[in-house]
């Protein structure tokens, strides 16, 4: 029987394509939005829930809202029913859409501009998230508008049967774009992307977020060893970035070549 784990990616290899998880790494949706719409939806059934910020980062350990929810109310020693799950769910999803649409959540420091400086290099781009489409598409029309024909394709929450940590997400990915997991690049902000994309052979780009800092510990590294780097943004001119670990000499903003010369020293 082969082994399920993955073979080391190849040493040097030149980055044909960047994988973008969404929450979180594209644009700062989690407290902001995602808990925001959660409250919301909870109010409107008539539920007593409210997830602060603390919570919420408890909570986002689990990949997946209906899957934070059902565990929210399990350790609360209380039984919901998938049917009310499902309208929390739709109720939630349209607060979130409204949200994003109205241009309240911008993108992260440093992405646009590296997503257009990648796709004048020629690098295939794809989306690879646990959100659901819809979510997704939001962003597209929201902060992320004029950047949706740089992706390839997206690879979102319905499209595979395992969430991440589980790598089915990025396998997919890799598999469409008919590429060896060595010469594709994973850009994540959570521990639970990291260890994804890791399982699935990739080389990994962190950049913390404002919920996933936490995770970091007081050193912004904890539990990120794997990743070829962490760092606090992808950076701009007047926002440079700050580096917790990986080689010496990070730039001011990660650019394109600084990403190939990274990967060539792993």
């Amino acid at each position: 029987m082969a082994s399920s784990v993955p073979p080391p990616h190849a040493v040097g290899a030149p980055i044909r394509a960047l994988l973008w998880d969404v929450d979180g790494t594209l644009a700062e949706t989690e407290l902001q939005g995602h808990r925001r719409a959660f409250n919301q939806a909870f109010a409107e059934e008539g539920l007593p829930w409210r997830w602060d910020v603390q919570t919420y980062l408890q909570l986002l350990r689990i990949s997946g809202g209906r899957e934070r929810m059902r565990t929210f109310a399990c350790d609360g020693g209380q039984e919901i029913s998938e049917a009310l799950l499902e309208r929390l769910q739709q109720r939630k999803q349209r607060h979130y859409e409204q949200l994003v649409r109205s241009g309240a959540i911008g993108l992260r420091p440093g992405v646009r501009r590296l997503i257009l400086e990648a796709g004048a290099a020629g690098l295939a781009q794809v989306i690879v998230t646990t959100s659901g489409r819809a979510s997704v598409q939001a962003l597209a029309e929201g902060a992320a508008a004029g950047l949706i024909e740089t992706f390839a394709f997206w690879v979102c929450g319905e499209d595979v049967e395992r969430k991440k940590p589980d790598p089915q997400g990025y396998q997919q990915a890799i598999a469409r774009l008919g590429l060896q997991p060595g010469e594709v690049l994973a850009i994540e902000d959570s521990r639970n992307g990291l260890l994804a994309a890791s399982s699935a052979g990739l080389p990994c780009l962190v950049t913390l977020s404002e919920s996933s800092r936490w995770e970091a510990g007081a050193d912004g590294q904890e539990g990120f060893e794997a990743a070829l780097a962490v760092l606090d943004s992808l950076g701009e001119p007047h926002r440079p970035l700050r580096q917790h670990r990986g080689p010496d000499g990070a730039p001011e903003q990660v650019c394109v070549s600084w990403l190939q010369r990274l990967r060539a020293t792993a």
